[in-house]
């Protein structure tokens, strides 16, 4: 009995992977250091970010670790974003890239292909967490993927931390539909 104890207590806090409530913000998160990219010309910069200014517009949140591992997980939502055409004065993605999670030695290019990323797609929303600020705040799984949707009042529709099944990618393209 024990050990059936044990083994629940080890996995509740993947039951819980995250601590996002429908129909509230998100938890705040403030990135300072790095933060979103931005142009500057050619040249990219950072700035600081905060998710308090996820409003006014449909946002998806992509959260991932800083391994391709994690950015494969729910890449198929992506495409799917992709292919919908959205229009970008009423939708948005947020890309946050967790590089303080990311395989040892490896952060520099982490950086550097979030760089050129938003080189190549400058109307993207990218942002570089180099201290898992908002994996800590919201409590989320390492080395994984998480998808929040964000209405345009900024309260959260849907959240999965980990792989969606094509059911929840349907569901999600279904919300961005109904709220734009």
């Amino acid at each position: 009995m024990k050990s059936l104890a044990l083994t629940l207590a080890l996995l509740s806090p993947l039951a819980m992977a995250h601590n996002f409530k429908e129909s509230a913000p998100v938890p705040l998160v403030k990135i300072g250091e790095q933060g979103e990219l931005v142009l500057n010309g050619k040249e990219v910069g950072y700035q600081p970010w905060q998710s308090t200014q996820l409003t006014g517009k449909v946002y998806m949140i992509q959260h991932i670790a800083g391994r391709s591992s994690a950015k494969e997980l729910n890449a198929p939502m992506i495409e799917a974003i992709k292919a919908a055409k959205l229009p970008h004065d009423q939708y948005q993605t947020v890309t946050i890239i967790n590089s303080d999670d990311a395989i040892w030695g490896t952060s520099g290019f982490v950086k550097s292909s979030a760089e050129k990323s938003k080189q190549e797609f400058p109307w993207s929303s990218i942002v570089l967490d180099a201290k898992g600020m908002a994996r800590n705040a919201w409590a989320l799984t390492p080395e994984s993927s998480a998808i929040v949707l964000l209405g345009k009042d900024g309260k959260v529709l849907f959240a999965k931390d980990g792989q969606l099944a094509q059911a929840d990618i349907d569901k999600v393209m279904g919300l961005i539909k109904t709220h734009l």
